[in-house]
């Protein structure tokens, strides 16, 4: 065993993090206010500190130092000495051992309890007092890495935007269920690799598999209380660290090895990652990392009270990415993604949060210029959820090019359509068509709207045409959790029934919803489970739900219904890909594109006669047909038309008579039938949709 130095040489401030370099090991880490900082290095369990240093130099406010002959393996953490004014922001206390917020592995769970806290959480003055306990037992600690794996052979899919079909799915609950899948490797990184894994999304068509968060996270203290869990993992911890209760074994590697064998299979990769705020809460928080080490830099702080964290996510604090180092900490955990685990993209949940400033939300905010600029970044898929809980916290449409967003109001338009509501034709026309009111401008495409019926937030595709109500008592929050109006219809009972009718109605509704999605222009996304009815039996916040109520159940894939329901969305993806005017590369307006006097989309009634200002106005009309329309290599064009009827009665749609063919290609009240040529006029049964193909004869000179 090599002996250790009594201490550190000096080192250098960049990179970030704790490097190994082959004959030692670099600590640099950020804090603006600190007056000392140590390095504290602990036992392989993390259990008892062995040694402690202090980092020797400070350079354009980063502490560093060199601890020669050191080697990958060793367990660390940090103490930061200065002051601790918590009304003038600043929250230091040494007794408090803090994760480096560069850790690329961490040893050891963080166990609840009141040491945590820099105040003693029982005083009289809250979070002004000092607490003097320390709180190194009850923390993980960082674990010096050394990345080496071999991405050589590594081709990445780079899937164009319009090609693009995104599956939501839980890193755990994904395959917790899944018995083809080993034991020991089930609800694991492991487990993503597995060929019944990766056949089942090629056998669908999806082309990006987006993951719920797998950054390391801690499940909260009220929910352990309770006896529950963090399960959707939006409570970060380390923005460098692979969450360790997602690993079958020891190694890293696992997580590597599943990315590449997606990248494979043509399959991207996407994380969902939440850099708007931590798991330590508002200013009577925790202090386990960043609070620790410059409460005043990492936080936004309310300006005429410091004392007090500044709230727009609804989680307790908010981190301010109006500041540099604030910034190139994201910016180097995305880029640590995108390299060391072969990424292809990110969603950024409250992703608005980012682009604040102290004049409110800017598109042009410092952190979306550096992720634009970046050589790395910004070539991978960007998506952004565009709203936040703060003042103007809904910017839908208002995100710099280069960022797709989620699209909420395409969810709401088409629920509400099928449902029944009135006066839905309009908004619905402007979803379908790829929401060019909100999204055309600064070249933006149509792909920049990433439509989706379901998330992973809400009622599953199922139980939408299940349950009017939450049913989320399990969350032991009185059922006062969840969203309130989740523009659901239960169809006449409220949560299963063996009425054959109603079962009947709500299969072809959810087949008439998912033909909605992939015939919309947009980027599509489904959740997964969606494909084969998966059902959280009406909780519509499952995000403390680590069991049974959200782990997939791939035994409905096995029934006759889920088998059919995965059969018809495997068709619709199929259409989508084969049918190049389904994705077109810009938005429609009624333009003579095609030519010889086809516009690019047109809207008819059932009736085949285009709609009026009246007929758009009519709330009662719950009927209609969108033709899109591209012209072909040969000389003729191609036209595509997607009849919808909401209705409670079939309706005979009247195709236009300028087509030399028509042929059905998919309906969701006929699911079985094949696709075969149809005359003039086609019998759309109540609550479905269908597309049909129309070739289109040029007339000669």
């Amino acid at each position: 065993m090599v002996s250790l130095p009594d201490r550190l040489e000096s080192g250098s401030p960049y990179p970030l993090g704790a490097s190994f370099d082959g004959l030692g090991v670099n600590f640099a880490v950020f804090s603006a206010h600190a007056e000392k900082i140590e390095l504290c290095l602990f036992d392989p369990r993390g259990k008892r500190e062995t040694m402690r240093y202090e980092l020797p130099e400070c350079t354009d406010e980063v502490w560093h130092g060199y601890l020669p002959d050191a080697r990958p393996g060793i367990v660390y953490g940090y103490r930061a000495h200065g002051p601790y004014r918590p009304r003038d922001g600043h929250r230091f206390n040494p007794n408090k051992l803090l994760l480096d917020p560069y850790a690329r592995r961490l040893v050891g769970a963080l166990r609840w309890t009141d040491a945590l806290h820099g105040y003693p959480v029982k005083s009289r003055r809250a979070d002004l007092a000092f607490d003097r306990r320390d709180s190194a037992p009850a923390m993980p600690k960082a674990v010096v890495t050394h990345d080496c794996f071999d991405w050589s052979r590594d081709i990445r899919p780079n899937r164009p935007w319009s090609e693009t079909v995104i599956y939501e799915a839980h890193a755990k609950g994904l395959t917790r269920l899944m018995e083809d899948v080993p034991p020991q490797e089930r609800g694991t990184f492991a487990a993503l690799a597995h060929p019944k894994v990766i056949d089942h999304l090629c056998r669908l068509g999806v082309t990006a598999i987006e993951l719920m968060p797998i950054h390391a996270f801690v499940h909260d203290r009220f929910l352990q209380e309770k006896g529950l869990r963090n399960y959707w993992g939006y409570n970060t911890l380390s923005f460098f660290t692979p969450e360790p209760g997602y690993f079958a074994g020891d190694t890293q590697d696992e997580l590597r090895v599943a990315v590449r064998r997606l990248h494979a299979a043509g399959i991207e990769v996407i994380l969902d990652v939440v850099y708007n705020h931590s798991c330590e809460g508002s200013e009577q928080g925790q202090t386990l990392c960043w609070r620790g080490l410059d409460n005043a830099t990492y936080y936004r702080l309310l300006p005429d009270e410091p004392r007090h964290c500044l709230n727009e996510t609804g989680t307790g604090n908010t981190f301010d990415l109006t500041h540099a180092r604030v910034i190139q900490m994201v910016a180097d955990s995305l880029r640590y993604w995108a390299t060391s685990y072969g990424i292809d993209g990110f969603r950024f949940d409250l992703g608005l949060t980012l682009g604040r400033t102290e004049n409110g939300f800017d598109p042009n905010a410092g952190f979306f210029d550096v992720v634009r600029q970046d050589p790395i970044l910004g070539r991978l898929k960007l998506i952004t959820e565009p709203w936040d809980v703060g003042l103007g916290g809904y910017q839908l449409g208002n995100f710099p090019p280069g960022f797709a967003e989620w699209n909420d109001r395409f969810r709401d338009t088409v629920r509400s359509y099928w449902r029944g509501d009135e006066d839905r034709r309009g908004e619905l026309a402007a979803r379908l068509s790829g929401s060019g009111d909100l999204f055309d401008s600064r070249a933006r495409r149509p792909w920049a709207s990433v439509n989706f019926v379901t998330s992973h937030d809400g009622f599953t595709l199922a139980d939408l045409v299940q349950y009017e109500e939450r049913h989320n008592e399990a969350n032991r929050e009185d059922n006062r959790d969840g969203h309130e109006n989740n523009l659901s219809r239960n169809w006449g009972v409220e949560g299963p029934t063996d009425d054959p009718r109603i079962r009947e109605t709500r299969a072809r509704i959810q087949r008439s919803m998912l033909l909605t999605l992939l015939a919309s222009l947009g980027t599509p996304m489904l959740v997964a489970g969606d494909e084969f009815g998966r059902t959280q039996h009406g909780n519509n916040n499952v995000y403390c739900q680590d069991n049974e109520i959200s782990w997939i159940d791939w035994g409905l894939l096995s029934t006759r219904q889920g088998e059919a329901l995965f059969g018809f969305a495997a068709r619709l993806i199929e259409l989508r890909k084969r049918y190049d005017v389904l994705r077109a590369p810009v938005f429609p307006y009624g333009q003579d594109s095609p030519g010889d006097g086809v516009n690019d989309i047109e809207w008819w009634d059932e009736r085949g006669r285009p709609l009026s200002s009246d007929d758009w106005r009519n709330p009662h009309g719950r009927a209609l047909a969108m033709r899109r329309a591209v012209a072909q290599e040969d000389g003729t064009i191609e036209a595509i038309s997607l009849l919808l009827n909401a209705g409670d009665e079939p309706l005979k749609f009247r195709l236009t008579g300028d087509a030399c063919e028509h042929v059905l290609l998919v309906d969701s009240g006929r699911p079985d039938e094949p696709e075969r040529a149809i005359g003039d006029t086609y019998r759309l049964l109540d609550h479905s949709a269908a597309l049909v193909r129309s070739c289109i004869q040029k007339p000669e000179p």
